[in-house]
C-alpha cells in the first residue's frame, strides 16, 4: 500500500499535470472499487478549473475552483496516470478526459482503491485522521502526551492513523530502528527522550523518502510509471535473517496487527521509564 511519501510524490506529480486544466468528460467502466464509483458519472466534475492537488494522510485531493474535491486513495494496487489517449488497460476503471487532450486514468487490479467526489472539503474520512507527521505541530511533546494512555506496542502506536497519519509499515520499521525503540515496547512506557527521537526520525526518513520518490514494494508506480528509489535505502525492513548494518546481530521478524515487524535485538532493546 502506498504510504505517505508515495502519496506525496503522486500528489505533487498530479499537481504539475492537472492544475489550470478542466475535466471535460468522465468515463466509468466498473460499478465500484472499495466504494461505488458509478456516482462519478453524474458528479458535476466537468468544466471547473483544477486549482490545486494536495495530500492528507494517504489521500490525494484534487481541488476545483468551486471548492469541490475529488478524493483518491490508492489502496494496495491503485495507480493513476496522465497520458495521451490510448487503448484501455484491463484494470483501468475510470478515465478523466482533460482539457489539454490528455487523460487521467485510474487503475486498480485488486479494487481496494477509493475515488469519490465531494461538493466541499467537509469529508468525513479525513476528520478521523490524526496529526500530519511533517507539520510543525508534530513534536516530541505531542507524541509523548498521546502515548500516556496507550498500552499498544510502539510499532502499532506510530502507525495509528488516528494519532499520526501516514506512517505505514515500511517507514515505521525504519523509524523504530533509527530511534533504537523495540517495536513491542508499550507506548505508555516511551520516555520523552524516545518520543523526541521518534519524531526526529519520522520527519527525517519521510522527507528523505519523498526526495527518493518513495519505495517501490510490490505494485507501487508513479504517475509516469516510474518506481520509487527509497527501497534501496532500507536498513531493517524486509531484512530478517540478515546481519544488522550497525552491530552485526541477526535481524528478527515478528507479526504485529497482521503485519511484519523487523528489528535488531541488540540495537532495539525495550526500555522502561
Amino acid at each position: 500500500m502506498p504510504e505517505l511519501p508515495e502519496v506525496e510524490t503522486i500528489s505533487r506529480a498530479l499537481a504539475k499535470g492537472l492544475v489550470g486544466l478542466h475535466i471535460v468528460k468522465t468515463e466509468v467502466f466498473s460499478p465500484r472499487l472499495r466504494t461505488p464509483i458509478e456516482p462519478l458519472k453524474s458528479a458535476p466534475l466537468c468544466n471547473k478549473k483544477i486549482v490545486a492537488v494536495d495530500r492528507r494522510g494517504r489521500y490525494s485531493l484534487v481541488r476545483f475552483s468551486d471548492g469541490s474535491v475529488l478524493l483518491m486513495h490508492y489502496g494496495m494496487t491503485g495507480v493513476v496516470r496522465i497520458e495521451e489517449p490510448s487503448e484501455r488497460r484491463k484494470h483501468e476503471h475510470i478515465f478523466f478526459h482533460l482539457s489539454n487532450g490528455m487523460i487521467m486514468k485510474f487503475e486498480c487490479p485488486r479494487r481496494f482503491s477509493q475515488v469519490e467526489y465531494f461538493a466541499n472539503d467537509d469529508i468525513p474520512v479525513l476528520k478521523k485522521l490524526g496529526i500530519e507527521p511533517l507539520s510543525d505541530e508534530f513534536d516530541g511533546r505531542f507524541l509523548y502526551a498521546a502515548a500516556q494512555k496507550k498500552k499498544t506496542p510502539a510499532k502499532l502506536f506510530i502507525t495509528d492513523n488516528a494519532v499520526v497519519t501516514g506512517v505505514g509499515n515500511i517507514y515505521a520499521a525504519e523509524v523504530l530502528f533509527a530511534a533504537g525503540v523495540h517495536p513491542e515496547q508499550p507506548a505508555n512506557e516511551l520516555t520523552l527522550k524516545q518520543c523526541n527521537l521518534l519524531v526526529e526520525h519520522i520527519k527525517r526518513i519521510l522527507n528523505f523518502a519523498i526526495e527518493c520518490g518513495g519505495s517501490t514494494i510490490s505494485d507501487f508506480r508513479h504517475v509516469d510509471g516510474s518506481q520509487g528509489a527509497f527501497a534501496r535505502e532500507l536498513k531493517i525492513y524486509g531484512r530478517d535473517g540478515e546481519k544488522c548494518l550497525v552491530c552485526g546481530s541477526v535481524i528478527e521478524r515478528i507479526v504485529q496487527g497482521g503485519r511484519s515487524s523487523f528489528y535488531c535485538p541488540k540495537c532495539q532493546k525495550s526500555r522502561k521509564k
